[in-house]
């Protein structure tokens, strides 16, 4: 039932019919648990919350999947400006970026503008920006994207999927660029031909790809709500001597909130993914889809007058 309930939740994340009502609507059916608001003053004032519990944020401006030039380009204005609050504000903030936002589906040409106005922005306002990693079939070209930008630029990382059969030979390859990389376990509907079917096997590989990133001595965002995960990450950096400095934890706005202060009190840096855009339904899904106990609790807002 619970693998059912992931992928229903997953193909919705896809609809474009239901994504284009979603808007309409603005943040309701449960989404204001996941999603910071609509506005960057609003994610701003999340952000401030959250650094005032000594806990740093990565903020994403919800967006993906766009077709046409004009509409990635304004994502990119938007993409500008929060980075520019992030500075204004002196926020402990990095950015995630989605590609497919930004003109990855539509030519090189306008992507690598609107990421290097994005990195220039970034970079000006002492900013760090990860790439956040979207389905298989755009994971090479996200990687070879990623490569060209760090000659380029500091500031900037991805997101590596421990669900993938690929990822430890991406781990290895990407090591002689000394990439800040997220691990996570990854979050859309792949094919067992690509992808690990089995969860179990997942977090083993997951377990080795932090492994081998810690060992290389680059640093590593783990992000994941498992405390499996948490635990071994917490436990393998003891034993082997690797400093807090040289990882972080990353969950989600809105899940595990008590976690995440905890985390952060024991001295580890605990980034909290800030989400907020009126395009949140794909997000919202993904989510759903992750956590059967977030179907729950949306189900139970929704039953409130």
């Amino acid at each position: 039932m619970e693998q059912l309930m992931r992928n229903f939740f997953l193909f919705l994340s896809k609809n474009k019919f239901f994504t284009k009502m979603a808007k309409q609507y603005g943040l309701r059916l449960g989404a204001k648990r996941f999603v910071s608001g609509e506005t960057i003053d609003q994610a701003v004032t999340v952000i401030k919350e959250l650094n005032a519990k000594k806990l740093a944020a990565t903020v994403d401006y919800l967006g993906e999947f766009v077709d046409s030039e004009q509409e990635a380009n304004e994502r990119a204005e938007s993409s500008i400006a929060t980075i520019n609050a992030i500075g204004r504000e002196k926020l402990n903030a990095q950015m995630s970026v989605k590609m497919t936002s930004l003109g990855f589906d539509i030519s090189e040409a306008v992507l690598m503008n609107n990421m290097r106005r994005i990195m220039d922005a970034a970079q000006k306002n002492n900013v760090f920006v990860t790439i956040d990693m979207e389905d298989y079939e755009r994971c090479q070209r996200t990687l070879e994207i990623f490569k060209q930008l760090k000659t380029e630029y500091d500031n900037i990382g991805t997101v590596i999927q421990a669900y993938l059969y690929r990822t430890e030979k991406d781990i290895e390859d990407l090591n002689p660029y000394s990439p800040n990389l997220r691990l996570v376990k990854g979050a859309y509907k792949e094919s067992p031909e690509v992808a690990f079917p089995d969860k179990k096997d997942v977090d083993e590989n997951f377990k080795k790809i932090i492994k081998m990133h810690l060992l290389n001595g680059n640093y590593t965002a783990v992000a994941s709500h498992d405390d499996n995960i948490i635990n071994f990450t917490k436990e393998f950096a003891k034993a082997n001597n690797i400093p807090k400095s040289q990882f972080e934890f990353q969950m989600l706005f809105g899940i595990m909130p008590e976690r995440q202060l905890q985390l952060a009190e024991e001295g580890y840096t605990m980034r909290v993914y800030v989400p907020f855009g009126t395009d949140w339904y794909g997000y919202f899904m993904r989510r759903l889809a992750e956590r059967p106990a977030n179907v729950a609790f949306v189900l139970k807002g929704m039953l409130k007058k």
